[in-house]
């Protein structure tokens, strides 16, 4: 297989004579690695970690999917690729908009050059929302790649996935809301190589587990135990293997387990009247797995001077459990952000606490079980993973501020493998 280096967005690759999968485990905080490894349920990774490398690496904010995604897929921060949440208020239309279509990327993903390089790219996904950016130039006439979900894997087809058999080849499309929707796209991985369809990866799992069991219950450990099964298909298969995950998680209840929330919007209408929009960037279609409760949230506010702002703002640091406030232009410096896609204020909340607009907004009933989710800086932090040994100075990066986002460039350039 070929060893053409290609650029993209000012970072240029140049992977190995082996199959390159870089996989990013959804909701994946490293204490279910932690958990597992523990009791012997990842024999693959343990050695992994041994041989190659184990650390952390720093995701995007907010630490949500369609941000940490598209980061990862294009090299580049949000302010760069433009998507700074699955969800966002579009001023210059004046509506509420999914954020889960190519056609808010401001950046080229790497796949369509790595293709055109001469490698047989595949990206599988299990969210269906995000198949259309990791498809963007890579899947289509002429172009050769493959590019589909787990979640719709039987709607495939050669001309808008670039493969129509994909039951054929993996098995019949798992629920969404399960943990079959993460191992199928693993085992889609596998299958792939084994096929000599793909040589050159990106696998993007689901994180309805995470959301839904802690890192110790007996739920997670069978799931892990049956990721590292397929990661040691892919060792065995002589891939070189990177992995991260694009957010962590925790629980956001109260001691009697109820959902610990901030009803955002409702404060702010009590205390200053109407007029306060309050968007949460974690809304998506999978509302069983997090009801769009998640640390993070855009405020906009109604027109208002600088002193009525600062009043705000110091409300809404006073409340309890919000751990940060910022502006706009603060925000979109300090978080990497789009400036033009954002509110007056971001709000983050603590470790154990989400935001949300009203009561009347969230379905609470979707999450009866127990809230877990993510979003804020608490779930920044994501576990860094890597098969092969790395290069000096790449070991001297990954102990710094290492992203989430330089895995492609590590996994092709910055370990031993050749």
């Amino acid at each position: 297989m070929t060893t053409h280096s290609f650029t993209v967005n000012g970072r240029t690759y140049q992977p190995p004579a082996r199959p390159v999968v870089a996989i990013c485990l959804d909701g994946s905080a490293d204490d279910y690695f932690d958990a597992a490894l523990a009791r012997g349920r990842m024999p693959h990774l343990q050695r992994l970690s041994v041989d190659g490398w184990r650390g952390f690496a720093r995701g995007a904010m907010p630490s949500f999917t369609n941000v940490n995604n598209s980061s990862i897929v294009t090299g580049v921060p949000p302010s760069v690729h433009g998507i700074g949440g699955n969800f966002f208020f579009d001023t210059s239309i004046g509506q509420e908009v999914m954020m889960n279509s190519a056609k808010f990327l401001r950046a080229e993903t790497i796949f369509p050059a790595a293709q055109r390089s001469g490698r047989k790219v595949a990206v599988v996904t299990a969210k269906e929302k995000l198949r259309d950016i990791f498809a963007s130039g890579l899947v289509g006439p002429a172009l050769g790649g493959i590019a589909f979900s787990s979640e719709k894997a039987n709607q495939a087809t050669l001309e808008s996935h670039g493969l129509a058999d994909v039951e054929a080849l993996v098995g019949p499309t798992p629920h969404i809301y399960s943990g079959d929707a993460s191992l199928y796209v693993l085992r889609a991985g596998v299958k792939l190589i084994e096929a000599g369809r793909a040589d050159f990866l990106y696998l993007s799992t689901t994180d309805f587990m995470q959301h839904k069991f802690t890192p110790e219950s007996p739920e997670s450990l069978d799931f892990y135990a049956a990721i590292d099964v397929e990661l040691g298909r892919l060792l065995a298969l002589g891939a070189v293997v990177g992995l991260t995950a694009d957010h962590g998680m925790n629980a956001k209840q109260k001691p009697d387990g109820s959902p610990n929330v901030i009803y955002l919007e409702s404060e702010l209408v009590q205390q200053f009247g109407l007029g306060f929009r309050v968007i949460l960037p974690i809304t998506d279609p999978y509302v069983v797995h997090h009801g769009a409760l998640g640390s993070f949230a855009q405020v906009h506010l109604p027109a208002s001077d600088a002193a009525t702002t600062a009043r705000i703002t110091d409300f809404i640091s006073g409340i309890k459990g919000v751990s940060e406030v910022l502006d706009r232009a603060t925000a979109a410096r300090r978080m990497e952000l789009p400036i033009d896609r954002m509110g007056d204020l971001v709000v983050c909340s603590g470790r154990d606490v989400v935001l949300g607009r009203t009561p009347d907004y969230h379905d609470l009933k979707a999450i009866e079980g127990g809230l877990r989710s993510h979003g804020g800086r608490y779930e920044e932090m994501v576990p860094f993973f890597f098969s092969e040994p790395l290069k000096p100075e790449y070991v001297a990066r990954a102990r710094g501020d290492v992203r989430n986002f330089d895995l492609f460039d590590f996994v092709t350039n910055g370990t031993t493998a050749r």
